[in-house]
């Protein structure tokens, strides 16, 4: 396993990171994304991790890329098609032949859709293969209007093996689940041959350490590895670490139970003597306050660089139809998979059917929570999202809370 060596900071390579359309989703960080390529299983799949986030919550967003056996590749899920980006993938179509099909796994991910007409723009002779049951907000627009090319874009079928390329591949479908604004749907692909199996969001581990895309601006980490905004906090190894466990909970709970956000006044009166008031830095403004027990939650939310489910996608997705998504995980454990590769945070994943189903444990009523021989999580660092579904269903976006949810809130 190889990762693309970094090159120094040019104006020419700078100019090769440049991503025009940011402005459709504005995640940081924004109009320039670098983009690190590694090869996963030689001469077979590489990924290509790009970076995204909100207020310095920066994690990874990756593509997949497999090489296959007649040749050419195929592309599951992909980045911003920067130059730099689209150079790497060159690399791999001069000595493996074409970009032959380009999937999109995701129905809600706009993180993941808005990169899919741009990238299939710079490969004119690839078939566009997406899930079904797309939409879009706040208008439900044709996917032509929304950049994808009409004449090679392609639902996938309901039986695999009417693609072209089931001879090496197997995928299923998560979903329908109705969101009220639209549905949830993710299609998971499996690669026979390397017993791979590619996720965009359903399942993760998330690592200890800061991934190599992470730590090319190490700026977002230090960000957040102060415990007040008067902090001076200097670029270590121990301090990347401290930020990017942080970056972890953000990203996962939005709100977990070690952090308490100050009022405006107490922000407003930190940042006037903040050590750095640039706009870079927010001006100041820095509203958080760790507990100083804020490790655990971290701890029991990697679980040793266990396989988990999401807790946003436990609390607000997949809790509204346990019994379709629990159908779908027995189809996905009964392939003799031996790696994960997500489209977030650590990849590849060494994990075994038995692993991918106990990720999903959380949605059988009939086990006592934390009784399967896996740590849970916490049920404090979910009263956040459990709020926020209250709020969401009480104005009719969100279906009511399922038992599982219950069991938390009341645990």
């Amino acid at each position: 396993m190889n990762a693309q060596t970094v090159q120094p900071q040019t104006e020419a390579n700078i100019n090769d990171w440049n991503w025009p359309f940011w402005p459709v989703v504005p995640l940081y960080p924004y109009g320039k994304r670098r983009t690190l390529r590694r090869e996963v299983i030689k001469d077979t799949i590489w990924t290509f991790d790009q970076l995204q986030g909100i207020l310095y919550v920066t994690v990874p967003i990756r593509m997949t890329v497999v090489r296959l056996q007649a040749g050419g590749l195929l592309v599951y899920s992909p980045v911003a098609p920067t130059p730099e980006c689209i150079h790497l993938v060159q690399e791999l179509v001069a000595e493996h032949g074409d970009v032959k099909y380009i999937l999109l796994s995701t129905v809600t991910g706009i993180e993941h859709k808005v990169f899919v007409g741009p990238f299939a723009r710079c490969f004119p002779t690839a078939q566009v293969y997406v899930a079904p049951y797309q939409w879009s907000f706040p208008l439900n627009l044709p996917l032509s209007w929304l950049g994808f090319p009409p004449k090679r874009t392609h639902f996938l079928p309901t039986d695999p093996h009417n693609v072209p390329f089931a001879n090496e591949f197997d995928y299923a479908l998560l979903g329908p689940i109705d969101l009220r604004l639209g549905a949830f749907a993710e299609v998971v692909l499996f690669h026979k041959p390397s017993q791979t199996l590619l996720v965009t969001d359903t399942v993760l581990s998330v690592p200890n350490e800061p991934p190599a895309i992470v730590q090319l601006d190490p700026y977002p980490l230090l960000f957040h590895a102060r415990d007040r905004a008067t902090d001076i906090v200097e670029d270590t190894a121990a301090n990347r670490r401290k930020g990017w466990q942080r970056i972890a909970l953000f990203s996962f709970y939005f709100r977990p139970s070690a952090l308490t956000v100050s009022s405006v006044r107490q922000t407003l009166r930190d940042a006037t003597q903040a050590a750095d008031r640039s706009r870079k830095g927010y001006f100041g403004l820095f509203p958080f306050q760790w507990q100083p027990n804020w490790q655990y939650s971290f701890e029991a939310l990697r679980g040793g660089g266990r396989l988990f489910v999401a807790p946003i996608l436990q609390t607000l997705i997949l809790d509204q139809a346990p019994d379709l998504t629990l159908d779908w995980v027995d189809r996905v454990a009964s392939w003799n998979f031996r790696h994960i590769i997500p489209c977030h945070f650590d990849a590849p994943i060494d994990a075994t059917p038995q692993q991918f189903r106990q990720a999903f444990a959380f949605l059988q009523s009939d086990l006592v929570i934390g009784s399967n021989g896996q740590a849970s999580l916490p049920a404090e660092d979910f009263q956040f999202l459990l709020k926020l579904e209250r709020k969401l269903h009480k104005v009719g976006l969100a279906q009511p809370a399922g038992d599982k949810g219950k069991t938390r809130e009341e645990g």
